[in-house]
């Protein structure tokens, strides 16, 4: 993986495990990675490679509090996927009314 995938936002939602521990920090405050580690099947090592990729993309920030490392959520890179849904949102319902019109002539 390059170093510009590691800071895609899209790169980094695609994997269900980096999608799971976005939505449990959605839903807390702030999260340690032994507590983030406790929802998976696997090792801290592992899900701290998912975290490294979420935190190259922009989707988590974290901070050490003594030798503890904590995490939070941050959703500002989601509104680029929200942005690029909303516009083929447009798009298909622009065509499906040219269509629409079509058949109802």
């Amino acid at each position: 993986m390059t170093a510009l995938q590691e800071r895609d936002v899209y790169v980094a939602i695609a994997d269900p495990t980096r999608r799971k521990i976005v939505h449990l920090l959605a839903h807390s405050n702030e999260l340690p990675l032994y507590e983030l580690t406790n929802h998976f099947e696997m090792g801290r090592t592992a899900v701290s490679k998912h975290l490294k990729i979420l935190d190259d993309a922009n989707l988590v920030t974290k901070r050490r509090i003594g030798r503890e490392t904590r995490y939070q959520f941050n959703p500002e890179p989601l509104l680029e996927i929200k942005n690029w849904i909303t516009y083929y949102e447009q798009f298909w319902t622009e065509r499906t009314n040219i269509l629409r019109d079509l058949l109802e002539e």
